[in-house]
């Protein structure tokens, strides 16, 4: 595949989704670089996760700034950020504006079960509920796909992947 450019890519939702797993395929598939989102939390945002406390919006915002500012700061990537919220997403397109969403969506028992068999992750499978009460869809306004996680993490990589380079070529041809 053709790496694409100009193109920032979050890949998002709760805990346990395959975030990083899925977006580690998608960067090496498109060859461009990866990062995982929780690299760029503060030490003090891991410890209270890993204490079982969930994040609140103040918890977040310098964090998802970064990860605003890792994807301006290179001429395209992909990041793994569960970017729960509109308003975090939002935040994340001042930064890097154009940024489009890939949503791995799954259920409550799928990632639970997912969660409490992952031996060395600081966020505790106690937080998914409170995962999903933050969650807010995308909107269709928000450039993004949404995947079943019951795929395989290489079947959601490759459809992404068509997916972006689809509206590299929409684009190229002046037909988005």
């Amino acid at each position: 595949m053709t790496t694409p450019e100009g193109v920032h890519i979050v890949v998002m939702g709760v805990s346990g989704c395959g975030k990083s797993t899925v977006g580690a395929l998608l960067a090496e598939k498109l060859g461009l670089e990866f990062k995982d989102g929780d690299e760029l939390h503060p030490q003090s945002n891991i410890d209270k996760m890993a204490a079982g406390h969930a994040l609140d919006d103040d918890d977040r915002a310098w964090w998802l700034v970064q990860v605003g500012k890792w994807l301006r700061d290179r001429p395209s990537g992909v990041i793994a950020c569960s970017a729960l919220k509109r308003s975090y997403r939002d935040l994340i397109r001042t930064k890097c504006p154009g940024t489009v969403f890939v949503h791995l969506r799954g259920s409550y028992d799928l990632l639970l079960s997912r969660m409490k068999a992952r031996e060395d992750h600081f966020m505790p499978a106690t937080l998914l509920d409170s995962q999903f009460e933050t969650l807010e869809l995308l909107e269709p306004d928000e450039d993004h796909r949404v995947f079943d996680v019951a795929d395989t993490p290489a079947e959601i990589a490759e459809r992404t992947a068509e997916w972006i380079l689809s509206q590299q070529t929409s684009v190229t041809l002046g037909s988005k």
